[in-house]
């Protein structure tokens, strides 16, 4: 196996504590509490600490490490019908999308949820019917998001769950 530190602390760090608060705050804690307010903060927080490491961070948490462009999409997808793609080094293309898909997701549900905390927009049946539309589509894409990790780790032979707890991405030698 030929091992490549791929993903940094903070990128791990910042991956574990959105899925755990996003989670806690989708099943346990009750919406109108304000423990559910403080986690959406601090999800909202690391999303945009996110989104500035995507810009300046190490080389491959930047966004331009893995920017999903039409063509490599459409050759990713030939290669996946092909079964002929090898793994890259950051995040393949579908993987990218839904990477920027999930960071805008939370976004919209932090700036729906900062919304219902506000007097203007508290008592607005509409802002709470979009908070949880946008939070319900964002837990599908959660749990598209984990088939996606749980099938590119088996068709590439790459662990990439111990590779997001370890930073560290270990590729099967060529030919085996």
């Amino acid at each position: 196996m030929r091992s490549v530190k791929v993903w940094d602390p903070l990128v791990r760090f910042i991956h574990w504590a959105t899925a755990l608060l996003f989670f806690a705050n989708f099943t346990i804690f009750d919406d109108d509490s304000a423990i559910h307010n403080y986690a959406g903060y601090v999800v909202f927080g690391l999303v945009v600490l996110r989104l500035l490491w995507g810009l300046v961070g190490t080389k491959y948490a930047r966004f331009s490490a893995f920017w999903p462009h039409r063509k490599d999409i459409v050759e990713h997808l030939k290669g996946l019908l092909s079964r002929r793609n090898e793994p890259p080094l950051s995040h393949n293309p579908l993987g990218a999308v839904m990477i920027f898909n999930l960071l805008a997701a939370l976004v919209l549900i932090s700036v729906t949820g900062i919304m219902l905390t506000s007097d203007f927009f508290h008592d607005m049946d509409w802002v709470e019917d979009l908070h949880e539309g946008i939070a319900d589509y964002a837990l599908i894409c959660v749990g598209l998001h984990v088939a996606g990790v749980l099938f590119e780790s088996l068709r590439s032979k790459v662990n990439l769950i111990k590779a997001m707890i370890t930073g560290r991405k270990e590729f099967p030698e060529p030919g085996r």
